[in-house]
Order: C-alpha cells, then structure tokens, then sequence
C-alpha cells in the first residue's frame, strides 16, 4: 500500500498548518487503513514485554477529562516502550457490573428495583453498557490511543465472568470468605453495602449533641451521676449499648446546674463551655478503667447498657466517653465482640426505622433525629445541640450521605493466612512506586483496612451462588456449586444463575452440615471491585501476548491506591501469591484553574470532547504531557490558550524545517560531520543533550519535563539562534552548494530525532511531518512514525564541539544590545545594516576569535565581524556597531563593498554572484 496516497487531508501548500480538529480524522483514517495497532504487534512481537495493563473505567457514559488524562497518560507510556524496543501491547477493557451502570440505567429509565424482574433488568443493563462500550472505544481511539481496539476485555464477557467465579471459588477453598453480621456502609437510596473504595467524603451538616446517660447506681457517693456522651449521628442512639471510656484517661465527676457529670479531664473545659455551663465543681478524678461494668439506663428504652473501655477513644473532640452501637461502627463491632454484647439492628434497607424503634418506627433515620432531639429535650437528657459541618461519607454513585448498618454480608478476610501481612510485605519490597509517596500511602490504608464487604444488594453482576439451607437456616457457599456454575456461566453467561433451577448448579449436592436438599438460591451480586480486581487473572494470564501476571504496570489515579490497586493486590496474593504488577504509577485529579473539583454545580466542567473539537486531541496530549501528574493537575481554556500557543511555536518550528528540506535527499545531499561549519556542530551537539535529557524523563515517566525539553530546545537554540542564523545559506546560498547542504544537513538529524521524540505526546503532529520528511535507507519503507525506533546516541554528535562556541555564543546578547541601541538611533535597520568590531587585549583571545571569523558574522547576523587586537583596552572583550560599509545587497541583504563590481548583476554582492553562477559562470560549492 501506498500510504501516501490513502489519507485524505484539506490540500496545503505546506506541511504543518494549524486547524487541527479538521487534519486529525484523516490520520485516524490512515491509520485504520494500516491497521497500525497490528504491525506494531508484528514489528515487536518477538522483543521483551513492557505490559501497562489497562484499568477499567465503567461503560456508563461518555468520557470525561479525567478518563482523557489517563488514557493518554497510558498511551505515551506504551509508545514511547514500543519505540525502544519493547513489545507493549496494551488491551483496553471496560468495567459493565455493579452499582454505577445499574445506577445510571435506572435514572434513564426513571424506575427503581421494584419495578422490574431481575432478568429484564439484567437485558437491558447488558446492552446499556456495551453500547457505552462502544461510544467510548471511539472517543478513546480520537485521543489517538492505539490498542486492541477490535478484541477488549469487558467484565460481562461469559469467559471473564467464568474467571470471577472461578476465583471466587479458590477464596471459598483457602478460607478467605465468610458471612458475617457486622456494620458496613450502607446506600439506603441504592438499596446495597458499599465497599471502602466505594465511599467518598465531602461536606455534611449533622446535628451535634451532647446527652447525658443516668448511671444505675450511685458513684462516688453521688445519687444521680450522669456519663456526657457526644455524637452526630442521633438516630444511632435507638441502637446504643455501652459507653466506652479509654482506661488509662483521666476523667471528672463535675458538679454542675445540669447534674452530676462524667467527663474526660482534657475535655471538661470545651464540652462544658460548648453547653453554656459556667458554674460547675470538680468533687473528683478517676481513670477510665475504674467505670469498667457499671451500668446505666438507655434514654427512653427500657434497658441498660454498661461502660466498656478501648484505646480508641479520643481526647481531641467529645466528652472522651463514645456512645457505642455495635450495629452502627467498625469500632463499635468490634468493642461488642469483646464485650458481648447485643447488636441492635432497628433500621432496615431503606434506611428507615422499624417496629421495634417504636416510636419512631416509619421514620427515617435522617428525618427522626428531630424528634430524638425533641425526646431528649423533654426528658431533661439534652444539654446542648448544635449543627456542625464536617467531612462525612457519601455513597460514591449518587452522592447521598450512607449510614452504618450491621447486616449479614459475605466478606473477604484480610487476615486469613497472614495476607495482611503478605501484603504488607510486598508491598515495601517487591513493587515500585511512582511517585514514592504511594507506597506509605497504600501501606496505612491496608494496614488499617476492614475485611472486604463482597456482597451487595444488586441486579446487575456477577451473582455470588450461596445457596440457603433452612436446616441450618443460614447461607452458604460451597466450591461444588460455585464451579458447577462457573461451567454453565462460561457457556451461557451469569443470567443463568436467574433462569435456571437450583438443582441444575447442585448435581445431587447436599449440605454437608445437616444432610438438607432442598436448598434455595441467593441473589446477593458481587462488588464490581472484585470484577475489575481479578483482570489478572481474567485478562493478564488469559491472553497470550500478555504474557501472564505480573505485568509491568498499572496506572491510574491515586484514589485507586484504595480501590483497583488494592482489590488487584489481595486476590492475586490469596491466589498466586504474588503481586499482578511490578510498578504502580499514579497521577492526581483533574481541577479548575482555582483548583476547585469539576462539578455541574459549580459550572466548571471541561469535556474532552468540546476540547477536541475546538483545539483538537493534540493539544489535549499536550497538556497530559506538560502537567506535573504527581499533583492536581489545573485545566481551563486559559491553560489551553497558552498550551496552544506553545504548540504552535513546536509546529512552527517543524514546519519551517520541512519547508527548508524541500529538495534534501539524505542519500545524496548529506554533509559528513567533518565538513559541517562549527555552527552546525553546535546544534547537534545541543540536539543530543535535549536527546539525551529528553530519553532520561520518558525513562522516568515525568513527561512534563520531556515536554518542557522539546519546546525549549525549539523556541530557543532553533527559534531563537540556530534556524535564525542558518536563513541566508538556506535561502540565498546555491542550491547545492556545500554550505547550503551543510545546513540543511543539520536540520534534517534534527527533524529525524524531534519527530520520533514527539510522536508519543503529538501523535497526529508526528505522523504529519513524518508523512512530509525526507527519508533515509533506514526509514525509507516504514509507513509510520509510530513503527520507527525510538533514537539512539550519535557519539559523533555527542563530541563536545560546542565549548569552541560557547565564548562567542556567550556575546550574543550583549551584540543585541548594541544593535538595538544603534537601531533605536536610527543609525541602523536590520541588524544585516551593521558590522561588528571585536576588540581583545588578549592575543590568545584574538587568535581564538581569528580562527572562528567565517562563521562569526552568521552568528551575529550581521553583514560583517572584525576583530582587533589592542593590549591597552582595560576589557578582555569590546565591541562596538557601526554602520556596515558598501552597498546593500537585494539578494541576501548583506552590505558589501564588492557591489556594483559585476556588471551582468550589478545590485548584488560577490557571493551571490557566485552563488548563482555569476561572472565566473560556475556555482560556488
């Protein structure tokens, strides 16, 4: 194929002209026509594996500019391995369970769970999220990410969800799952628990309270003694069984207008000043333990609760006595197993009390704190309320503050057969973390995680085949089951949970407890983190040129140190033991230019799609490239406009090179380096240290420090010096003469390095000068910048000729200033009006400068240098501007005193004569 003559781009005069939104689909035809992705895989198919393995986002939408950061992100990564010489393949895939399709498809519908069969909802679901699968495969592949486009993973394919099974089923085996009743995070507008990586925090206002909590007994020889218990959840306290105090605090009896009080020494003074309570008496102090059994009476319910002690209980806000409701907290839960105590449960799925609140039974949790408020009021048991705004969980889909709920769930346990410490473990030694600050990040949040909620009260995923067995009347999970299942779901998907019977999963399959038949089926589905956490298995070790677990990479934002990369790591260790990635690569969120959350609310949402479609996708890689990732990382169409700018000053500096190499063929027009002017040199010897500094941060995955290289490599030692210098041989020194090749020379090496080292960031730019360049042998029958080899070291260029310039180079402002002086004197116009007179009083120097004055007045870009020795100057160096004698020539604007001499040309100087064949009738070389 000709691929040269397949795309269809607007007809220009020149290579590299802006309107980037309308150029850049006709590179995507192009490569769609070569089917690029597959000669990647062809050229590098047998080189060493460079594996990122692509993190799921969900198919319930289209992208969003945090999608767009992390894509990109993952491309340059993949094609700058694949030009040095890995084989990097990369498989996108898409995450299609779970609460945020089912979430979104419900909304659509303007339905809730009632009001469907789990089957027809399962239909839909299926075809929503592979129709979103769809729209963003093209959204993603307009960004110019390259990848498996044509075969993805995607958690709903009958064969991954076989693997989920299976996986589940080797946990079950190895004693990693349980059922359990203990409080998890609850989505009473979703209906379902909620995993840790599914909770996020912002703002609430919650009522604040202080309530006093009549001991049963007297205490220190007082009657009426009351524990000042602190909380902002007062719906909770339908559920409270104990007070907790810490046992080696010290705390006060207080006499005061309100009773006898307990309260923490530390805190005596804030919680009491907070009530208003001036007037109050310390009779005594104690510590905590001493408190440990006496019981008290529950506000309104008829019953008692006790004191128990935990060193969790803190000194930094409260009264330092924590009221306690196993049903309600982590903590909590665990304080009651400890102390055995009752857990309470009166609030059902919907987050609404029932009978046995009484009461308050109807209510919801939310709406009854009033009237738990009003209670306390009228009982003499509030002594101060009020609302306090503060960091609060909320469910991570549609954003509603979640409660606590004790309910029985099926749990992953993290300390079965030491994974928590296993995972520690690898943790620190085994895996690289980018930045270093992710490793003490994930470490405190798996050192400190609960067990892994796995169950949720869903339609839409992969069900979790438990069967209830009423002669033991609870649910379990058996591996026969689980894998007779896993066999059907790989041949018909995991509907077949829903349309099949029992019995067609049991194969004469009792409970080996009691002996009981006729079991039921479950219907929990699985966290759709558990999905997603398993793709090494799935995906990694299903397909071949993947090369198995673990793979090189995973990379995405640092909310995933809590969410993908976590629930990737357990699984894999409780299984392989072994972690699926050797590096973890993190990148931070998306914000405004203020820095603020993108939020419809606050109007400040950027779409990747509009951006595309006003600046095109290479500016949107520019500015993946140019963010600093470790931090939030600033968006606007401020940030575009000046990333646009910079841009064009990168294409304009290409462009100009292309159109300088118009007739440069680099098999016949090359210049050996010996023969290159010092000038010439010099920039290549630069062109190897932007190289060279360049390859180092694409090593090091800080490609805004790759981007900042390239674009001051081309607005200042091309824009500013080079390519300025070289114009006259360019265009007015004969077509091929020595001095013209020379330059041209030098700008082709250029061109061949700067448009493989771009290509991973502009990718359409790239492939456009690519498409436009001269080519040599090597590159001659590629037909895409993305299929050549990332550039190697030119010792040649690498020598250091470039200390011979760099005293002259050094001149160069200060000859700038003088020229402007004289120009600002009207003495001169451009700086080709002028002559230059180096003075030096050292005879070394002279010498030095002597031997540089062919190239001299090309540096200075003046029409000529002379150099004078005076020992009397009191300077090293002098210079002094002066009108340049002669005549003006109109060929190539140098003053010349040779002008007039040829007859034939008598406006233009000696060397343009020679340069077009003047007088002597031959062309200079």
């Amino acid at each position: 194929m000709d691929y040269k003559t397949t795309l269809n781009l607007p007809k220009t005069d020149l290579p590299m002209k802006a309107n980037l939104p309308h150029r850049e689909p006709g590179f995507l035809s192009l490569w769609q026509e070569l089917d690029i992705y597959k000669r990647i895989r062809e050229k590098t198919h047998k080189l060493p594996k460079f594996v990122l393995h692509d993190g799921p986002p969900y198919a319930n939408g289209d992208i969003h500019i945090g999608h767009a950061l992390n894509k990109i992100l993952k491309d340059i990564v993949v094609k700058y391995k694949t030009m040095c010489g890995y084989d990097s393949p990369f498989v996108p895939g898409w995450d299609c369970h779970g609460l945020p399709v089912e979430h979104q498809l419900f909304k659509e519908l303007a339905i809730d769970k009632g009001q469907i069969s789990p089957i027809e909802f399962r239909k839909k679901a299926h075809a929503y999220a592979l129709k979103f699968v769809d729209i963003q495969k093209e959204q993603f592949k307009r960004l110019a990410v390259f990848g498996d486009w044509a075969n993805p993973y995607t958690t709903l394919a009958a064969d991954y969800e076989e693997t989920i099974l299976r996986c589940l089923s080797e946990l079950v085996r190895n004693g990693y799952i349980y059922r359990g009743l203990k409080p998890v995070n609850w989505c009473y507008k979703c209906e379902t628990a909620l995993a840790e990586a599914e909770v996020e925090y912002d703002e609430h206002a919650s009522p604040s309270i202080y309530v006093k909590f009549k001991l049963a007994s007297q205490f220190k020889g007082q009657g009426d003694v009351y524990l000042l218990i602190w909380t902002t959840t007062p719906w909770t306290l339908a559920a409270n069984v104990a007070v907790c105090l810490h046992p080696d605090f010290i705390y006060s009896l207080a006499e005061t207008p309100q009773g006898y009080l307990v309260v923490a020494k530390d805190l005596i003074n804030p919680a009491l000043g907070a009530a208003q309570v001036k007037d109050y008496k310390i009779l005594s102090e104690f510590k905590g333990s001493e408190l440990e059994g006496l019981e008290y009476f529950h506000p309104w319910a008829k019953r008692k609760g006790r004191v128990i002690l935990g060193d969790y209980v803190s000194r930094v806000e409260g009264t330092g006595l924590v009221h306690t409701a196993p049903g309600h907290g982590q903590e909590d839960y665990l304080s009651g197993l400890k102390y055995k105590l009752e857990v309470i449960m009166p609030v059902d799925y919907r987050g609404v009390f029932d009978e046995s609140a009484a009461e308050f039974q109807g209510l919801h949790v939310h709406k009854a704190d009033k009237l738990i408020l009003e209670k306390l009021r009228a009982l003499g048991l509030l002594l101060y309320s009020s609302a306090l705004t503060h960091s609060y969980p909320h469910c991570w889909r549609c954003h509603t503050p979640i409660i606590f709920r004790a309910t029985k769930q099926w749990f992953m346990k993290i300390d079965a057969n030491h994974l928590r410490q296993r995972l520690l473990q690898v943790i620190d030694k085994d895996i690289r973390w980018v930045p270093p600050s992710g490793k003490e990040r994930i470490e405190a949040m798996v050192r400190l995680r609960p067990d892994w909620c796995l169950s949720r009260q869903r339609y839409w995923g992969v069900p979790i085949p438990a069967v209830y067995c009423p002669g033991c009347k609870e649910e379990k999970l058996f591996t026969e089951v689980i894998d007779n299942f896993a066999a059907i779901a790989a041949r018909e998907g995991t509907d077949a949970w829903f349309k099949h019977e029992l019995k067609d999963f049991l194969d004469g399959f009792t409970c080996p407890d009691c002996k009981q038949a006729e079991l039921k089926k479950s219907y929990d589905i699985l966290d759709v983190w558990f999905d997603s956490g398993v793709s090494h298995q799935a995906v990694l070790k299903k397909r071949p040129e993947l090369g198995g677990s673990p793979c090189e990479l995973y990379l995405e934002g640092s909310d995933q140190h809590r969410g993908w990369f976590q629930t990737s790591l357990i699984p894999s260790l409780a299984i392989d033991n072994k972690p699926p990635f050797k590096a973890v690569l993190t990148h931070g969120f998306v914000v405004d230019a203020e820095g603020r959350k993108m939020s419809k609310s606050l109007g400040n949402v950027i779409s990747p799609l509009d951006i595309i479609k006003e600046y095109g996708a290479d500016i949107l890689r520019l500015w993946v490239a140019a963010s600093n990732y470790n931090e939030d990382i600033r968006i606007s169409s401020q940030i575009l406009s000046r990333l646009s700018e910079a841009y064009r000053k990168i294409r304009n500096t290409l462009r100009f090179i292309l159109s300088n190499l118009w007739d440069f063929d680099p098999a016949t027009c090359k210049v050996d380096y010996k023969d290159l002017k010092k000038i010439d040199q010099w920039i290549l010897f630069e062109l190897q240290r932007m190289h060279q500094a360049t390859s180092a941060a694409y090593e090091e995955f800080e490609y805004h420090r790759a981007y900042k290289f390239i674009y001051n490599f081309c607005n200042q030692e091309l824009s500013m010096y080079y390519l300025d210098m070289v114009k006259g041989r360019l265009y007015t020194y004969a077509q091929d003469s020595r001095q013209r090749r020379a330059a041209q020379t030098a700008i082709y090496e250029i061109l061949n390095v700067l448009v493989r080292i771009i290509a991973p960031i502009l990718s359409f730019s790239a492939e456009e000068v690519f498409r436009s360049m001269p080519k040599d042998k090597e590159i001659n029958t590629v037909c895409s910048v993305h299929l050549l080899d990332w550039p190697q070291k030119n010792t040649v260029f690498a020598q250091d000729n470039a200390s011979l310039l760099t005293p002259v180079l050094e001149l160069i402002p200060l000859v700038a200033k003088a020229l402007e002086e004289k120009r600002a004197a009207g003495i001169i116009g451009s700086s080709f009006d002028a002559q230059i007179i180096l003075l030096t009083n050292k005879p070394f120097y002279y010498k030095y400068l002597e031997g540089l004055q062919a190239d001299l007045a090309e540096i200075f870009k003046v029409s000529h240098v002379a150099i004078e020795l005076n020992e009397a100057l009191s300077d090293e160096i002098n210079l002094r501007v002066a009108k340049a004698e002669g005549s003006k020539c109109i060929r190539c604007w140098n003053w010349s005193l040779g002008i007039g001499a040829d007859k034939q040309h008598p406006q233009i100087c000696e060397n343009c004569i020679s340069q077009i064949g003047g007088s002597s009738g031959k062309t200079k070389k």
